[in-house]
């Protein structure tokens, strides 16, 4: 027999060998799948019944990367997906042969100005370089990307002192902010802490920015980067209760001397999750329970409300409790949808004298973890109508000078944020493209510990797939870049500084085609609004 001939009876068998185990993996599967009674599919179609949920478990990865346009899909698109891949990686917002938005949808535009500003009329703050590294792409074939990383040196696009937006100015501790964009609330647990070390990496390395801890308390991990931090204190108390679940003056007074604890955000609500805060038991590791003070490996459910706040009176003496004991900046974070009851808790504060140092408004299509379907699609209004709703509710009150408002909500590029500062925002608060940057590829599976490049998960073996000395460049990139954009935006608009932009730079085209300009879109909503209540 010769050497051909002996490889190809070797082949014959292992063909063979595969159909005769395929003849009798189906015969399995017959035999098992018409005893069991749960799938009708199965007991009457066992192969084709198999064939059918192998499609279904993938197919939400086939229509991602194969089936969908770069525009489709939610929450986020391809084409939003890469926009913040590429600031990330690359620090670059640039594309060729023209723009991939459909102009034929209503949308938000900005007015630009026939004399735009040059580079040298704005007021930017570039005194320090900031240290990165940038990736270089050497080839892209079909199946690899060869590509090298680089040391650079970049200008931050920090605002001026001038510009800079302050927290709790009457405070005895003011939060100075030279950016306008921040890192929104993820708590340690339902990230894992590679992705909350290389988030505060690469957000001190930014500088002049900030990380929410999110409702989970406060980590080693949160402290690594040297940056800046807002306290959040959701209704379970995670960080500054006692043993029994009850505030704990203590364990705040304790928290609010962390030097890099910069302001207390309390946590009314996050997008749509009136629902509360949930935690999976698996991901709730002995670190996690003990920086919540709660056992550990046991699903967390906290409450949606804070349970001995019960009207506006309490909330707001909580708030100035708060603010007395800490000396800092306090504040709280909402969803805008009962109207009635938002004008007469800022009427409360304009009555009492009694309010908080700024306001965080989450659009009801934000969200980072995991809800019920009937909150996430339905509860809460859309960030570009809540904005503008609590903006002039407080100008109405002649408290708009005294609360600085943070917005959060799917703002992932540089025009999305201008937008949001038209419509009333004084910073901007991202928690999705964070994840991106650091790695998320949005395999939807935040809530199950089993996200599979380490970024919602506490398991150690997905964990170590993220690196944190890599990714924590690309936050850099992001929120760097990001700011570049926003420079470039004022400049198009005709003003010195992003904090400028209002207003009266945003158009708005609706369905029919028809343009009004931002002060009607305002007015027409909360008019209407008014005229509803």
């Amino acid at each position: 027999m010769s050497v051909m001939q002996g490889i190809q009876l070797i082949v014959d068998m292992i063909i063979l060998a595969i159909f005769v185990g395929a003849v009798f993996f189906v015969i399995y599967l017959i035999f098992v799948d018409r005893k069991q009674d749960q799938h009708s599919i199965l007991r009457n179609y066992p192969v084709l019944g198999r064939v059918r949920y192998f499609f279904e478990k993938i197919g939400p990865e086939m229509r991602q990367y194969l089936m969908q346009s770069d525009n489709e899909a939610t929450p986020f698109s391809r084409k939003d997906y890469l926009d913040v891949v590429k600031a990330g990686k690359y620090k670059s917002r640039i594309g060729g042969f023209g723009s991939r938005r459909d102009f034929t949808e209503p949308g938000f535009y900005l007015q630009n100005s026939l004399f735009p500003n040059e580079a040298s009329e704005l007021e930017i703050d570039q005194t320090k370089k900031l240290n990165t590294k940038i990736y270089k792409l050497d080839n892209e074939g079909l199946f690899s990307r060869e590509e090298h990383r680089e040391d650079a040196h970049v200008d931050p696009y920090l605002l001026t002192d001038n510009h800079a937006v302050v927290l709790g100015k009457n405070a005895a501790h003011p939060f100075k902010i030279k950016r306008l964009i921040g890192q929104s609330g993820m708590s340690y647990g339902a990230l894992g802490k590679n992705a909350i070390t290389a988030l505060s990496k690469g957000l001190g390395l930014a500088e002049g920015t900030w990380m929410n801890t999110g409702e989970g308390g406060l980590s080693d991990h949160h402290l690594k980067g040297n940056v800046d931090i807002i306290f959040q204190i959701g209704p379970g108390l995670f960080g500054v209760r006692d043993e029994d679940g009850n505030f704990s003056e203590e364990k705040f007074i304790e928290k609010s001397q962390v030097e890099h604890v910069k302001a207390f955000e309390l946590k009314l609500a996050q997008g749509a999750k009136t629902r509360g805060g949930h935690v999976e038991a698996e991901k709730v590791t002995e670190e996690i329970a003990k920086i919540r003070n709660v056992k550990p490996f046991t699903t967390i459910n906290s409450p949606n409300r804070f349970t001995f706040i019960h009207n506006n009176i309490d909330l707001l003496n909580f708030i100035a409790h708060l603010q007395k004991l800490s000396g800092k900046p306090v504040g709280f974070k909402m969803v805008v949808g009962n109207i009635t009851m938002l004008e007469a808790l800022v009427k409360d504060m304009k009555d009492t004298g009694i309010y908080p140092d700024f306001i965080t408004v989450d659009g009801g299509e934000g969200g980072t973890g995991a809800t019920y379907q009937e909150l996430e699609d339905t509860v809460g209004l859309p960030l570009f109508s809540a904005l503008p709703i609590l903006d002039g509710v407080l100008k109405k009150n002649g408290l708009r000078d005294d609360i600085k408002i943070i917005a959060s909500g799917k703002l992932i590029t540089p025009d999305k944020v201008a937008i949001a500062l038209g419509l009333g925002a004084d910073l901007v608060q991202i928690a999705r493209a964070m994840m991106m940057s650091v790695g998320c590829i949005m395999a939807q599976q935040c809530h199950t510990n089993d996200c599979p490049v380490g970024v919602a998960t506490t398991d150690p073996d997905k964990e170590k797939g993220l690196v944190v000395e890599e990714k924590q460049y690309r936050v850099t990139n992001y929120v760097v870049s990001m700011h570049e954009g926003l420079f470039n935006l004022a400049a198009a608009c005709g003003v010195k500084s992003p904090t400028e932009i209002n207003v009266k730079h945003l158009l708005y085209r609706n369905e029919n085609g028809e343009i009004m300009t931002g002060e009607q879109y305002v007015k027409k909503l909360y008019k209407g609004l008014e005229e509803a209540i």
